[in-house]
């Protein structure tokens, strides 16, 4: 390894320090906590991934399940309990935050290096070509 490379890797130590102590991740760290502390949020989480096995278990039939209907609203009934739960919703805005400060990190650097370099945002609607090439469609997407 060269001396290049241990700076570099000092760097990037300091760099992933100050990302951790950063206003944004604090914040999703003590959000994370007091979800992981709320008793309800807890149960109904559980409860959620239950009703999801549930709903994976019909969508292999589809329509045809007996309980298709019925499993399906249950699952979108508790989603939105979930969504609009304070500290789930807390915890989601704030490791949303925090994403985006690392695709922004993830950016720059990549950017540094080459404007060719793509970084994945977890989204392909707002990546600048969600295709990464073998899409088939004869480059109509503007993959390459």
């Amino acid at each position: 390894m060269s001396l290049d490379q241990v700076v570099l890797l000092d760097e990037t130590l300091t760099l992933a320090e100050m990302v951790s102590n950063s206003s944004v991740a604090l914040e999703y760290k003590r959000s994370k906590y007091i979800l992981e502390q709320d008793i309800q949020a807890q149960e109904m989480i559980a409860r959620f991934a239950e009703m999801k096995e549930k709903y994976e278990e019909v969508q292999r039939f589809g329509k045809y399940h007996p309980d298709f209907h019925k499993v399906s609203a249950q699952v979108r009934t508790l989603k939105r309990e979930l969504d609009f739960h304070e500290n789930i919703a807390n915890f989601k805005k704030a490791e949303k935050e925090l994403e985006q400060l690392l695709i922004e990190c993830s950016r720059i650097i990549a950017q540094s290096v080459s404007e060719q370099i793509k970084v994945p945002t977890g989204n392909p609607f707002f990546d600048e070509s969600s295709c990464s090439g073998g899409c088939g469609s004869g480059g109509s997407c503007g993959c390459a």
